[in-house]
């Protein structure tokens, strides 16, 4: 009897150990993942998918993954992200977070279900590209259809990922070409969690957001994912794309108190002996131009693996990329992200308005550099100096600078080369709980508001669902609902749908969709502050330029 009820233990153990536990066999070897505590999903953290050259090499592209001949324990959240500044006012971000140069690793979210081929998401993670990790945000809600998985990962950023010098030890787009690595190995492993490598949608938030428009214009990850979801950022962005990445490299040296910056080989040498920690303390978030100073950028054409060697604008125009279906928007208020500035940068706006002019545009003269801020300042300001009066103004301002005019560009010229199936939003929907805008009685939809309906909670630290209001639970099933439409038909209103008729854009950027409380099919998206910036960027647009080409090396006496 004893060893009957001896076998009988053995036997529930072993069930109960093969619920919790899940192994999956991958290129490099057998992963163990683990039973999520509260959600039907099944867990892989800190899968390494490349290799982050170090030390010297440091700018380099990823190498290949590391392989194992035991299981790997992916039971864990190891909290690893790629080097980048302290934010100590980011009080909220995890304090166990671990930073290393070798830190290219993915997360991959499974449904508890016995279906194969599932539809993957890739979700790109935010931050400026100069901050962040894949695990910011937690998608378990937004994966109870139990037919979708999802893969977070981290990419190098700031000037780890994105110097951009031309050479051979540091030729440009190190982030960048990170993100294609990683799907790539989706591509190679994902059937294995049983996706559908032919399934794939990519999407990221605010830089995330921007990479992703990128990733669709490159010919390196051409191939690699099926419909692109960016939420609010774009590739035409000033941020997304630097205007002259060796003065830009020259610039942070200097400021680094290195001066030899003339000599492209000792400023790469500079680059490559400086410690990765003292290279990434500075955040970049004051700057009045609106960019951060290193991120991706056009590429000397070496014929060697570069991500990006023409500019995004020129691929635009000659409409010369795959076309994908695209759920393309913003939230209303997007300049929000800048208010922390505003009592300090009201009057360097009234003092020198050209001062926060975006380096995406030229000018013949000073002169006419200061009319045109003069015009710019006008439109959103009158002839009213900046202050609390019009801070709506100054939000209107950044929302259309850093965010909501270059991807109303780009929805233009996809338009105009070919692409049918681009479905624009503005998200508007504000919660009760939400700040007053300062200055104001209203509030607004921050930067990145649609991603927060979507994720798990509502912010980095706030996961729960329990204690969210009706409306904003009302609004994330909403959300859900498209974004998961899309995933899985290329349409965020598919036919038989009871949500209401969502065409695709036209070249003039109507009909959009208001996503609110109730759904609203509207017409032309900011027209007349879309209309105001064509005639700026149309006669005033600076485009970004590669780094040239360095003279020969010089040898070195034995």
């Amino acid at each position: 009897m004893a060893w009957r009820t001896c076998v009988v233990l053995l036997c529930v153990t072993a069930v109960l150990a093969d619920g919790e536990w899940r192994e999956v066999k991958t290129a490099q070897g057998t992963v163990r993942g683990r039973k999520h505590p509260t959600a039907d999903i099944y867990t892989f953290f800190s899968i390494p998918y490349a290799t982050a050259p170090v030390g010297v090499d440091k700018f380099k592209a990823p190498l290949p993954p590391p392989v194992w001949l035991e299981t790997y324990d992916a039971t864990i959240d190891k909290e690893i992200t790629c080097p980048q500044p302290n934010f100590p006012d980011l009080d909220t971000w995890p304090k166990t977070l671990s930073r290393q140069e070798n830190c290219l690793i993915a997360n991959v979210y499974v449904p508890n279900t016995k279906e194969k081929n599932l539809s993957v998401v890739v979700y790109v993670h935010g931050g400026a590209f100069i901050l962040g990790y894949g695990e910011m945000f937690k998608y378990t809600k937004f994966m109870e259809t139990k037919d979708i998985i999802i893969v977070t990962f981290n990419y190098r950023l700031g000037v780890h990922g994105f110097l951009c010098l031309g050479t051979e030890d540091a030729p440009g787009n190190a982030g960048m070409k990170d993100q294609v690595a990683l799907l790539r190995w989706v591509q190679k492993n994902i059937a294995s969690f049983g996706g559908n490598p032919n399934d794939v949608t990519l999407a990221g938030f605010s830089a995330g957001s921007a990479s992703v428009d990128l990733l669709m214009l490159s010919k390196s990850a051409e191939g690699l994912f099926h419909r692109v979801l960016p939420e609010s950022g774009g590739n035409l962005a000033a941020f997304t794309i630097q205007r002259d990445p060796v003065e830009i490299a020259k610039t942070y040296a200097k400021k680094l108190n290195f001066t030899n910056v003339d000599d492209i080989y000792a400023l790469e040498q500079f680059y490559k002996t400086t410690p990765i920690k003292l290279l990434t303390s500075d955040t970049f978030l004051d700057r009045t131009d609106s960019t951060f100073m290193f991120s991706p950028c056009v590429e000397r054409d070496t014929g060697d693996g570069a991500f990006l060697t023409e500019s995004p604008l020129s691929i635009l125009k000659k409409g010369n990329y795959k076309k994908l279906p695209v759920l393309y928007g913003f939230a209303k208020m997007e300049g929000l992200l800048r208010m922390g500035f505003f009592d300090f940068w009201k009057h360097k706006m009234n003092e020198k308005f050209s001062d926060f002019l975006p380096p995406d545009l030229k000018f013949e003269s000073e002169d006419e550099r200061e009319e045109v801020a003069n015009k710019i300042k006008e439109f959103y300001f009158g002839d009213k100096p900046v202050d609390e009066e019009n801070v709506l103004g100054y939000v209107d301002f950044f929302s259309d600078v850093i965010i909501a005019y270059p991807m109303l560009w780009a929805t233009k010229l996809q338009v105009e080369a070919g692409n049918n199936e681009i479905y624009l939003y503005e998200y508007t929907f504000v919660d009760e709980d939400v700040h007053i805008v300062p200055h104001t009685n209203i509030r607004g939809a921050d930067h990145c508001a649609q991603t927060a309906a979507v994720i798990d909670g509502k912010n980095l630290t706030y996961f729960h669902e329990t204690d969210l209001t009706a409306q904003f639970k009302s609004m994330k099933k909403v959300v859900r609902e498209i974004w998961h439409n899309f995933i899985k038909t290329g349409k965020p209103v598919p036919e038989g749908s009871s949500l209401p008729a969502w065409p695709a854009v036209g070249a003039d950027r109507s009909p959009h969709m208001v996503l609110d409380e109730k759904l609203e099919l509207r017409g032309v998206l900011l027209e007349e502050r879309t209309r105001f910036w064509d005639d700026i960027f149309q006669k005033h647009y600076r485009d970004a330029v590669p780094p040239p080409k360095p003279p020969p090396k010089p040898r070195v006496e034995l």
